[in-house]
């Protein structure tokens, strides 16, 4: 997920509207959160405990917070108002990760207050920074913390 984010930053950047940019971003979501069910999906039944315990958990746990985000995306969208929808994304992200990451290793929950932060700074930097936070968080941040959580923990 890191990396697609990483390449929709860079995409994002060289289109000519906001209207464009909205749709590099809703592309990214979409292929993000495929990626995201496909690892999760892969991972519990590895472990044997697909859609019980803690995989069950951790997935239920994100949906409220991943439901606001979308909720206030179609209202932001509709009003034309991009600039605070990276700020959003990122801090809502943040807290559908720390919900999840409860019951999870301790650098989740941590890899989601980054998140937070990060969304709280893309917010006071505004929408010139769109971009570079977006691809900070969903790019960097992902690959940095799947790095080392995989190293340390096995995925």
């Amino acid at each position: 997920m890191g990396g697609t984010a990483l390449a929709a930053s860079i995409v994002a950047a060289r289109v000519p509207t906001r209207e464009a940019w909205f749709a590099v971003w809703m592309g990214e979501a979409i292929l993000a959160f495929a990626i995201g069910c496909w690892a999760l999906i892969r991972k519990a039944k590895t472990a044997r405990v697909f859609l019980k315990g803690p995989g069950r958990i951790f997935a239920l746990s994100l949906l409220p917070a991943m439901f606001a985000a979308v909720v206030l995306t179609i209202v932001l969208y509709r009003y034309g108002i991009y600039a605070l929808l990276p700020g959003l994304w990122l801090m809502l992200y943040g807290v559908a990760v720390v919900a999840g990451g409860t019951y999870s290793v301790r650098l989740v929950p941590l890899m989601g207050i980054c998140f937070m932060v990060l969304g709280v700074i893309a917010l006071a930097l505004g929408g010139e920074w769109a971009n570079f936070s977006m691809g900070m968080g969903f790019g960097v941040l992902h690959i940095v913390f799947g790095a080392v959580i995989a190293r340390r923990y096995g995925g």
